[in-house]
């Protein structure tokens, strides 16, 4: 079946109905909210649990230096705030207080990405991936839709040791069902072709499968892999797939800078040196308009994903 006629889902909704149910269900999880629940749609815990919620305001580094405190009594605590203020307004207390000593918390950034033009520039994150990737003891996670929200968050909520899970705002194409089991470090080959790999995670990953019906309508076959593990990631499905198809994509919604596509080229380089290009936004920052507009402009839609596939697979020639 093509992506387009996919049934969507918002990983939003997905991600409120779970976090609601863990907060219910599990007597150590509580939730710390960036005084955002109503756009994160975690209020639903406020008002019916509210002994489980904590409102910390616009005070993010405070936020996660409670949630670290909570972690050394033996709780679960998840913070929750968009991802441009969990990365970047919060990253000293999660390194020194969290990362370091590999507290039991979990961090979710919401409206990451590019496409969240409708809330200002401002609240965009290019860079967190590159950030939490770069924390010793960080496990950093993207999922590609609702599904794989909900099977990434109830691994997180086993799992003893700080988690990033990088979320976003809109509608994406349903890729998995219910029968789906999330691994923190493997890959999922969605699609196998001959010529090319086009690795993606998050939220490209639908887009990337566009591409790749694309490609295949111009006789070029490509191997689609979703990459919901960032660290750890799949090291030897990425060397499988390059050293059989001799050619990769990287696809991300993020900088090109210290992403998916440089933590592939890291293992590339070091284990199966492999032609490359990277789908991801260049040394830019971000500004506000419509996801059409922010697609295009910062060269990240599916043509840009086939342009960059029609290159690599010349280069290999």
């Amino acid at each position: 079946m093509q992506v387009s006629q996919l049934k969507t889902a918002s990983m939003r909704d997905s991600f409120s109905e779970t976090l609601y149910q863990l907060a219910v269900n599990d007597p150590r999880v509580f939730v710390l909210d960036g005084d955002l629940a109503t756009s994160t749609k975690i209020e639903k815990v406020a008002k019916e649990h509210p002994q489980k919620f904590l409102q910390m305001g616009i005070a993010e580094q405070n936020m996660l230096s409670v949630a670290a405190g909570l972690a050394t009594t033996g709780l679960q605590p998840w913070a929750v705030t968009f991802a441009a203020f969990m990365s970047k307004r919060a990253l000293d207390q999660i390194q020194v207080q969290i990362a370091q000593p590999k507290l039991n918390v979990k961090m979710i950034g919401a409206y990451s990405g590019l496409l969240t033009g409708v809330t200002g520039k401002t609240h965009q994150a290019l860079e967190d991936i590159a950030i939490f990737r770069s924390l010793a003891n960080m496990t950093v996670l993207a999922p590609a839709d609702s599904v794989e929200t909900t099977k990434m968050m109830e691994w997180a909520n086993q799992y003893d040791g700080p988690v990033y899970i990088r979320l976003a705002r809109d509608n994406y194409p349903i890729l998995f069902d219910d029968s789906y089991v999330f691994q923190p470090n493997k890959g999922v080959v969605l699609k196998e072709g001959t010529d090319l790999t086009i690795i993606a995670t998050g939220t490209a990953t639908s887009r990337a499968l566009e591409a790749a019906e694309i490609l295949n309508q111009n006789n070029i076959s490509s191997t689609v892999v979703h990459l919901p593990s960032i660290k750890p990631i799949d090291q030897e499905l990425i060397i499988e797939m390059a050293t059989k198809t001799k050619a990769v994509v990287t696809v991300e919604e993020h900088s090109i800078y210290g992403g998916l596509g440089s933590a592939i080229a890291e293992i590339l380089a070091a284990n199966a040196p492999t032609p490359i290009e990277f789908v991801g936004v260049k040394d830019r920052n971000s500004e506000s308009a419509s996801n059409e507009a922010l697609l295009e402009k910062y060269e990240i839609s599916t043509k840009f994903i086939v342009e960059a596939a029609q290159r690599v697979n010349l280069r290999k020639k």
